[in-house]
């Protein structure tokens, strides 16, 4: 088997808890590089951690909150006019991300959304169960509970042999289980540490359910700034921005 490498780009909530980038993972494989999830932080992020915009083939994402994929118009306008990109981009998400991020596009650079781009941008569709080969990456969504205008998912990404397995945002389902069983990386959101947030996760919570998924690593992330406080408390890995991980 190659090697799969996966780059924190952003392990952060949405409201910058401990001065982290929003969500965006790194995945990178001989055969290609895609993003899970482009935070608003996300362009800062690679520039920060030296990750080439143009090496990204395609962006999955988990659901449609702006802290989830508010860096792809940022993404999409840089590849645009400094990138000078010509090879496809690949945008993979829920039912409704390309009417919602041509709507971001016009909100934030009005009549951005009706350029011609200099690239191919291709949108596909993710629908709960259905597995989705896209390049050297087969992703499989499952639905969690977390409302967000869209249907929202947690990932089970399988390439080059290698399982990731990513929680999105949600508050526990079984669903997980399946998702996460067996991954080679569980990354799960962990909110808050005992607390029960409606449509979010809790360390208390994951730690008495983990035994079901049983993942050969999990990384915790998307944590509050209550949950920052607890850190010395946990016996979980939590992620750190810029960390890199082999698997």
């Amino acid at each position: 088997m190659s090697q799969v490498s996966v780059r924190v780009l952003g392990c952060g909530d949405a409201f910058g808890s401990g001065g982290r980038f929003q969500t965006c993972f790194m995945v990178s494989s001989e055969g290609g590089c895609c993003l899970i999830d482009c935070g608003a932080t996300t362009m800062v992020a690679m520039r920060r951690f030296g990750v080439e915009p143009g090496s990204i083939d395609t962006v999955f994402i988990s659901h449609l909150h702006g802290d989830h994929f508010a860096g792809l118009p940022f993404l999409l306008l840089q590849q645009q006019f400094v990138g000078r990109r010509e090879r496809p981009l690949t945008i993979a998400g829920p039912p409704g991300t390309r009417l919602r991020l041509l709507a971001a596009l016009d909100v934030m650079f009005p009549g951005s959304a009706g350029m011609e781009w200099s690239f191919a941008l291709r949108f596909a569709e993710l629908i709960a169960g259905r597995t989705e080969q896209l390049g050297p990456f087969a992703i499989t969504p499952f639905p969690v509970v977390h409302p967000s205008g869209a249907p929202s998912f947690a990932f089970r990404l399988v390439v080059a042999g290698r399982v990731l397995a990513y929680s999105g945002d949600t508050e526990w389902t079984d669903t997980l289980i399946e998702a996460g069983r067996d991954a080679d990386l569980l990354i799960s959101e962990c909110y808050s540490f005992d607390a029960t947030p409606k449509f979010h996760l809790d360390y208390k919570t994951l730690q008495s359910r983990i035994r079901k998924l049983e993942p050969k690593r999990i990384l915790l992330t998307h944590m509050s700034e209550e949950m920052l406080a607890k850190l010395d408390e946990v016996t979980i890995d939590a992620a750190e921005d810029g960390q890199l991980l082999e698997l």
